[in-house]
Formats: C-alpha cells, structure tokens, sequence
C-alpha cells in the first residue's frame, strides 16, 4: 500500500486533491457531488480521482452507480499512518482539507 499511496498522493500531480478527497471521506462518507461542493472541485475532477482511488483500493463505492456513496477500504483505514508520513515528506502538511 506504501508504494501505491506515493504514486497516488506523492508523486502525482493531482496528489493534493486526493489526500484532500480521502480525508474528507475518513471523516463522513460522501458521493461525488457531495465531494465536489465540499472541496469546491469540479465534478469531472472528483470522479477522476475517485476512479484512480477506487482502481487502487483506497476507495470502496457503495450504491447503485450514479449516487454511489464512497467509503475508506479496510485496506486504507489501516494504512492511515503511511499516508500521514507520505503527506509530510511531500509537504502537503499545510493542504486544506
């Protein structure tokens, strides 16, 4: 899980959003328009993040497709301290979430 979080938040471009989007939903489950008026992204945004973290096993959807509800894997809720660790060593300490 180490390797894929620096690819997803370290080392990517979009990382900020997607440290932002997971921990946002560690707080209180969310879908995308929720995500999207939170974070004030657009839409096409948060779902292009959500499919990476979803593809990735950061992000389980629970629903019926189009109003799916995104929850932390038990994979990710596990590994909250990598993340932490990784934000920190890719300065994103001082990200608005």
């Amino acid at each position: 899980m180490r390797k894929v979080l620096w690819w997803l938040i370290g080392g990517a471009r979009g990382g900020s959003n997607r440290f932002r989007i997971i921990r946002t939903l560690e707080r209180e489950p969310m879908n995308a328009n929720q995500l999207a008026a939170e974070l004030d992204l657009d839409y096409k945004t948060i779902r292009h993040h959500l499919d990476l973290l979803t593809e990735n096993d950061v992000l389980e959807p629970v629903g019926d497709g189009y109003g799916d509800v995104y929850f932390l894997t038990e994979r990710m809720e596990s590994n909250m301290d990598v993340l932490d660790t990784i934000a920190e060593q890719a300065d994103l300490g001082d990200v608005d979430v």
